[in-house]
């Protein structure tokens, strides 16, 4: 692993590299889908019907072993237009706006630097307030009309089509894909996984899924079908990756080989194909992020690799040794806050979950679109899912995780208090603490704190916490890897009242965790946190002080950052109120009276469902909009 330097920030901008050939410049075609784990028929998944892809596999290499870096679109983007951990930049929050040094590129820049053409069809997502300047710099043309197609003659190119029919608010859809009767999915026949309700409606979701992958499938072809009659396959490198895994529940969103691992494809033109790692057909176990797509094409291409990157080549002149781990991260999603981390080998996964006290299947807005996840919590709350069901569903997670995949696929059997497993657990612990601080993982900062940071300094988060009397990183993760364990009640005490707001904040989550007694023996260091200087200190102790205690002047506080103006206090206010229930009604009032001036949409969502939990209304915003739009459809249908 490597460590970020300030040296080689600073040199990321490369002279522009030499030259290659014309014969030694072949196109590169990406083919980027969403939300897709390996359910696809070239990964044995024989309810699946995928002749185009499973083609192209049988022409090229599936590595069986490829993740991303996060479970949701925008930073597992960001890691691989940069080739660089999102939590290294604090862009791994979903739809955050932090910015990033000027020096860090996108990677298609050295391609344009070395005359390719850069095509982007169409999204981007690249999760930083210099995502205008990443698609400046990184694309000649990216637009829905983006096409390798508008080139100059004889021009190599670099073009990537993301397809959307996988996407999981297909999922959601009441009109399905446009399959011919024979294309679609039966959904008697739809193989169940063990963590969901064997229901019509997990049947129905996943046979709506594989008909969402169809149309995806097709679409694959009809790019191929492009190329071929250009008579451009013979010089073109295609390389085929979702951005994360399936996206519905126990998927997208959690740090399970359903939200990580991907179906990955390397299609090499025979006259590269020395540098695969199998024949046509084959396939390769070795570890990738999707994270090393960015340099493995520089590496092919043989062009420098910026000293910045993280990631590493696995095809071409610069190929790397091969990874031993693979770590991905989960933090917040839309209004949801969560911090978990995860550490994979060939064999285990090991995730540690930061904020164990609230579940995987905590309250979303956007995914309870979906009827499936809906009938998940419904079957919680009344008792009747199974073990392997609650792995997902149960009200807390476990601190630790620890699974063995070789015999446990679906990962259901928690090893971690395994005597037996002692030394792995211990191992990928190591491993995952020794990554979070070489590769400095500011996703331990809360994003209220982050703002803060970058505000007064004027830099992006990078620059800003280089400064380590500023950010003490070892004294974060010492407070937060505290966060579950035993017997540390007087220790978070201590530091809730006497270090910097972030170690405040961890401090704080630990006693949110340990629940009622120790509320009870901190509760001195919890009121006097009311009145700290950072507002994501404040936030934890009031929310934790009208949980345990029906703190009303707490409630009172809570309720009135709901009109600060930093926004992203505003979404961690929501949050906590709605998850706070029926001990919030005393803010009902405030609550109505703030929501028509919060702007930021996770902010409204919060505060909408938190009103919604109050007054029985309908559970979600995207509820309500269905429910009228039903309304209407019915009224129409009843006019005469």
């Amino acid at each position: 692993m490597k460590i970020i330097t300030w040296l080689s920030l600073a040199v990321a901008l490369l002279a522009p590299p030499p030259a290659l050939h014309a014969a030694d410049k072949p196109n590169i075609l990406w083919l980027s889908c969403e939300d897709t784990s390996p359910w696809l028929g070239f990964c044995g998944e024989k309810y699946a019907r995928t002749p185009n892809l499973d083609a192209l596999a049988r022409g090229g290499v599936y590595y069986r072993n490829a993740f991303a870096t996060a479970p949701v679109c925008a930073p597992s983007r960001f890691a691989i237009i940069t080739g660089c951990y999102a939590t290294s930049y604090g862009t791994q929050r979903l739809r955050s706006h932090f910015p990033v040094p000027d020096t860090l590129k996108g990677f298609p820049t050295y391609l344009r630097q070395a005359g390719y053409y850069c095509c982007n069809n169409v999204k981007t997502d690249y999760n930083t307030s210099a995502e205008k300047r990443l698609i400046e710099e990184s694309w000649d043309a990216c637009s829905g009309g983006a096409h390798w197609r508008n080139r100059k003659p004889g021009q190599p190119f670099f073009a990537v089509f993301n397809l959307t029919e996988t996407h999981q608010g297909q999922a959601f859809e009441s009109t399905p894909p446009k399959l011919k009767p024979e294309e679609r999915h039966d959904p008697a026949t739809a193989p169940i996984p063990p963590y969901y309700p064997d229901t019509p409606t997990a049947h129905r979701t996943m046979a709506r899924v594989h008909d969402c992958i169809t149309a995806m499938d097709q679409h694959v072809g009809l790019l191929l079908k492009e190329l071929d009659e250009a008579g451009l396959r013979d010089n073109t490198i295609i390389v085929f990756w979702p951005d994360h895994g399936q996206g519905i529940p126990r998927g997208k969103r959690t740090l399970w080989d359903t939200g990580l691992k991907i179906p990955l494809v390397v299609w090499l033109p025979e006259k590269y194909r020395s540098l695969a790692p199998a024949a046509p057909g084959g396939t390769c176990d070795r570890l990738v992020s999707l994270m090393d797509l960015g340099p493995t094409m520089l590496s092919i291409l043989g062009l420098s690799i910026p000293p910045h990157m993280q990631s590493r080549a696995f095809l071409g002149s610069a190929a790397a040794a091969p990874r031993n781990y693979i770590f991905g991260a989960r933090d917040r999603v839309d209004e949801v806050n969560e911090v978990s981390r995860s550490v994979r080998d060939a064999r285990f996964l090991y995730i540690r979950n930061f904020m164990p006290d609230v579940s995987w299947a905590q309250p979303e807005t956007y995914s309870e679109q979906l009827k499936l996840r809906r009938e998940i919590t419904q079957l919680a709350a009344a008792g009747k899912l199974n073990t392997a069901q609650l792995t997902y569903a149960a009200p807390r997670k476990a601190v630790e995780e620890l699974y063995d995949t070789d015999n446990d696929p679906w990962q259901i059997t928690n090893l971690a208090t395994d005597p037996a497993h002692k030394q792995d657990l211990e191992r990928l612990r190591k491993a995952l603490r020794d990554w979070q601080t070489e590769m400095r993982d500011l996703g331990m900062l809360h994003e209220t704190q982050a703002g803060k940071f970058c505000e007064r300094s004027g830099k992006s988060l990078i620059e800003t916490m280089s400064d380590t009397n500023r950010f003490t990183l070892e004294r974060v993760l010492d407070t937060a890897w505290r966060v579950g364990q035993p017997d540390q009640t007087a220790e978070f005490a201590k530091r809730l009242t006497t270090t910097g707001p972030t170690v405040k904040y961890w401090a704080a989550i630990g006693l949110r965790v340990a629940g009622h007694e120790a509320a009870v023996e901190a509760k001195d260091a919890l009121q006097k946190a009311l009145a700290d200087e950072a507002l994501a200190v404040r936030i934890e102790a009031a929310g934790i002080l009208v949980a345990q205690f029906d703190d009303r002047a707490a409630l009172d506080q809570l309720a009135a950052v709901l009109t600060n103006a930093d926004e992203n206090a505003q979404v961690h206010a929501a949050r906590t109120l709605q998850l706070l229930g029926e001990k919030a009604r005393p803010a009902l009032p405030a609550l109505q009276a703030a929501l028509p001036k919060i702007k930021n949409m996770f902010a409204r969502w919060g505060v909408q469902n938190a009103i919604c939990n109050l007054t029985g209304a309908e559970n979600t915003i995207f509820q309500q909009k269905a429910k009228a739009a039903g309304n209407k459809k019915k009224k129409a249908a009843q006019q005469p």
